[in-house]
C-alpha cells in the first residue's frame, strides 16, 4: 500500500551568510502527485529542491521523503555522507545542465548509476539502460558520446540515468531553461509521460503552459516564501495574491 503523503516539509530553513533564502517552508506532497514550484528567479526554488536532495542542508526544519526523515534543529545529528548517496540514489534530480559524463558513451551514462551504486550485474545494468534509452526516445544513440548529441537529447540522457535508480521521486531543477526553444518540447514530453504514469514528481519551471497542464497543484514563491498554493489551473489562472498577479502577467501578456 503507497503511503498519501509521499512528500513532507515543515518549518525548513536556509541562509547564506547574512541572506535568508528560505524561511519557515512548511508543504506536503501526495503520492503520485506533480507539483511545479513557479516565482521569479532567487525566489528560493532551487535551494528548496536541494535541501529536499540534501545537496544542500538547512539550518532548521524537518524533510520526510517516504519512509526517510530528517530533523535539521538545533540538537538534531546531521545525516551522514553514506546517509545521504543513499537518500539521494532513491530521490532522482535532473539539473538544469546536463552533467554527462564525457568520457562515457550514451549508454555507459545510464548504466553507470545501477552498476556502481545499485551494484547491480552489468547484463541487468545494460537491460534497465537501453529500456530507459527506449522510453526518452534515444535508443538509437547508445554508442555515441554526449559530445555528439543536441541539448534536448542530453537533457532526455540525463532523465534516463536519474530513472535508472529507480528513484520514487523525480526532482527537475528548470529542466528545460538551458535549451534552445525548439529543443523544449521533446523534454517536456518525457516528463508528461512520467507524470502520466505516476511519478511523483516537483518541478520548479518556467513553463507556466506546461505546468497549467501538467502539474496537480502550483506553488508560487517569492522572496524565500511560499506566496500561494493551489490546484495548476486556479493559480495560473485566477491567482489570489497580488505578487502572483504580477508575475503571472508577464506570461499571460506573452502569450
Amino acid at each position: 500500500m503507497t503511503e498519501p503523503c509521499k512528500i513532507e516539509v515543515a518549518g525548513l530553513r536556509k541562509s547564506f551568510g547574512s541572506l535568508t533564502v528560505l524561511h519557515e517552508i512548511s508543504l506536503k506532497i501526495d503520492t503520485g502527485s506533480v507539483v511545479a514550484l513557479i516565482g521569479p528567479s532567487g525566489s528560493g526554488k532551487s535551494t528548496l529542491l536541494r535541501c529536499l536532495n540534501l545537496l544542500v542542508l538547512p539550518e532548521a526544519g524537518r524533510i520526510r521523503i517516504g519512509d526517510d526523515i530528517f530533523s535539521f534543529d538545533d540538537g538534531s545529528k546531521l545525516p551522514s555522507a553514506r546517509e545521504q548517496a543513499r537518500f539521494r540514489s532513491n530521490t532522482g534530480m535532473v539539473f538544469q545542465h546536463f552533467n554527462l559524463f564525457p568520457h562515457m558513451t550514451v549508454l555507459q551514462n545510464v548504466m553507470e548509476g545501477p552498476l556502481s551504486v545499485r551494484n547491480k550485474p552489468k547484463v541487468e545494468a545494460e537491460a534497465i539502460a537501453r529500456k530507459l534509452l527506449d522510453k526518452v526516445g534515444l535508443s538509437e544513440k547508445g554508442d555515441v558520446f554526449p559530445n555528439k548529441l543536441s541539448g534536448g537529447q542530453k537533457q532526455r540522457v540525463a532523465i534516463a540515468r536519474a530513472l535508472a535508480m529507480e528513484p520514487s521521486v523525480m526532482l527537475f531543477d528548470e529542466a528545460t531553461s538551458a535549451l534552445d526553444p525548439e529543443l523544449v518540447g521533446e523534454v517536456l514530453n518525457v516528463m508528461r509521460a512520467l507524470a502520466a504514469e505516476g511519478m511523483t514528481m516537483i518541478i520548479v519551471t518556467h513553463e507556466i503552459g506546461f505546468a497549467r497542464e501538467v502539474a496537480d497543484r502550483v506553488i508560487f514563491m517569492r522572496e524565500g516564501r511560499i506566496v500561494e498554493e493551489g490546484p495548476a489551473r486556479e493559480v495560473i489562472e485566477t491567482p489570489k495574491e497580488e505578487s502572483t498577479r504580477v508575475f503571472l502577467s508577464h506570461f499571460h501578456n506573452r502569450s
